[in-house]
């Protein structure tokens, strides 16, 4: 990826943000959060707990700012993703925070993130 690709996807609004981060999770078959002695999460305004996911590191370290500075990237595998982290963000009641940036970020349902990814996985 280069640097006007990444200036461009990052200036998009969170839906079309969401709708890359789904093609390109599925392309490389993985996801990127961050971590640093455990995963980095944030709160909506309603105190929902939201754990960020990133198509990518370059996009997962650029936006390790304020409360996650001292974040990594680091990349889950999109099988184990799928498997694992979906179910236990669901009964944990954990919303995720797609490819969020300074501005906004998709906030989604556990299930419609699932289905989005299946529905892309197909696809190939």
């Amino acid at each position: 990826m280069n640097q006007r690709e990444f200036e461009g996807v990052t200036r998009q609004p969170a839906a079309i943000r969401y709708e890359y981060f789904i093609k390109k999770a599925v392309d490389y078959e993985e996801i990127w959060g961050l971590y640093n002695d455990g995963w980095a999460t944030a709160q909506d305004d309603m105190g929902n707990t939201l754990l960020p996911f990133f198509p990518n590191e370059k996009f997962a370290e650029t936006f390790a700012k304020k409360e996650w500075e001292d974040f990594s990237p680091r990349r889950i595998e999109l099988a184990h993703f799928l498997e694992k982290w979906l179910p236990g963000m669901k009964s944990d009641g954990v919303k995720p925070s797609i490819f969020p940036t300074e501005t906004d970020s998709a906030i989604m349902d556990v299930d419609t993130l699932r289905i989005d990814l299946e529905a892309e996985l197909e696809k190939y």
